[in-house]
């Protein structure tokens, strides 16, 4: 399958050096398994930083084959930055994680595993939330239950860490949102789903 990593940017200069290198790891070892496409790769999209953000993404791409970079016009927020590489992302599969890397990579190729088995969106859910503050936590729950009671069909402890099929993303393209939710909108769409389920770290 080509794999397609959608990594949302702001103001991350002094991470993706690091991030950059753990996940072209990431598919270089998928791919010496045979396990993706030899074409698969990171998409960095930068939301506008103030930062040297662009510049280390223009820096990276030119070190790694496997690394491309898109850079919005202006900060239009996390969710456009996301909705952004989406939309550019050739991969039967598409993966969106963050650029801090407190989601662990190692779910990855549990998110693969779901999708070859026929999943088509797979939520990367965290197991729990201990190394939260207490009042995270109790904020955190107290979000999800509002959310439901108002009817919003939301993955309890997910956040943007996904995988998508390809007839996803094509159908998640023709919402006409403005006020973009990705965590609300995606549950919505009726496509074979699961979740996967792991430990988040520090920042």
């Amino acid at each position: 399958m080509l794999l397609t990593l959608v990594v949302p940017c702001y103001n991350e200069e002094a991470v993706l050096a690091e991030t950059a290198q753990r996940l072209v790891a990431l598919i270089t070892d998928l791919r010496e398994r045979k396990y993706i496409d030899p074409s698969s790769h990171v998409i960095f999209v930068d939301d506008g930083s103030t930062d040297d953000t662009w510049s280390v993404v223009q820096r990276m791409c030119r070190q790694h084959d496997e690394i491309r970079g898109m850079k919005l016009s202006r900060n239009r927020g996390h969710q456009w930055a996301l909705f952004a590489g989406l939309h550019q992302s050739p991969g039967d599969a598409t993966i969106s994680v963050d650029a801090d890397l407190q989601d662990d990579l190692m779910a990855i190729e549990k998110m693969l595993e779901a999708y070859v088995e026929g999943a088509e969106i797979v939520y990367g859910v965290r197991k729990c939330r201990d190394t939260d503050t207490w009042f995270k936590r109790w904020s955190a729950e107290v979000y999800y239950k509002l959310l439901a009671r108002m009817g919003v069909e939301i993955i309890f402890n997910h956040a943007d860490y996904r995988l998508m099929s390809r007839r996803a993303i094509e159908a998640l393209r023709s919402y006409p949102e403005v006020n973009l939710f990705l965590r609300g909108i995606i549950p919505q769409m009726g496509y074979p789903s699961t979740s996967v389920y792991y430990d988040r770290a520090e920042r």
